[in-house]
């Protein structure tokens, strides 16, 4: 089963996808944001049922909660929430919540070593992030069970 990342963001949705055994997390692509998360939502459910190869066989999706670094709510953390909400709506998937604390550094970070240009990293920074986010996902699927919006509202894995 295939999964699904998204890194929310204002300007931008980071998309990934995971392999078909659901243990390796790959960048997909970066679509431009709406200004309303519920519209980004929209578009996000329209990629998922227009089944794409690279979303065959998918069973769920994770969007990227933000948070400052001691852990509390910031000011997308709601935008967020709401995101994912809908977003379960819209498809019927259960859909994760998944802290991405410093994922855009980490991404950033290891564009950096294989891309010098600034432009060309940053037009692959969201689905890298959006990728990390994932495979922190799928680490920790086996630790813990995953709480779902499907079956206990806004909750974090």
């Amino acid at each position: 089963m295939r999964v699904l990342a998204v890194d929310f963001g204002r300007r931008r949705l980071g998309l990934a996808v995971s392999d078909a055994t659901g243990l390796l997390a790959r960048p997909w692509k970066t679509v431009p944001a709406g200004c309303d998360p519920m519209a980004s939502a929209a578009e996000v459910a329209a990629l998922v049922s227009g089944r794409h190869d690279d979303l065959s066989d998918l069973g769920a999706i994770v969007v990227g909660l933000p948070r400052r670094l001691n852990g509390e709510d910031n000011d997308q953390t709601a935008a967020a929430r709401a995101f994912a909400q809908r977003l379960r709506e819209l498809t019927g998937m259960p859909v994760h919540l998944q802290d991405e604390r410093l994922t855009s550094y980490e991404a950033e970070s290891r564009l950096a070593e294989r891309e010098p240009n600034w432009k060309k990293r940053k037009a692959r920074l969201d689905a890298a992030a959006a990728a990390i986010i994932l495979q922190d996902y799928l680490d920790g699927r086996g630790e813990a069970a995953p709480s779902s919006l499907a079956a206990e509202g806004p909750g974090e894995h």
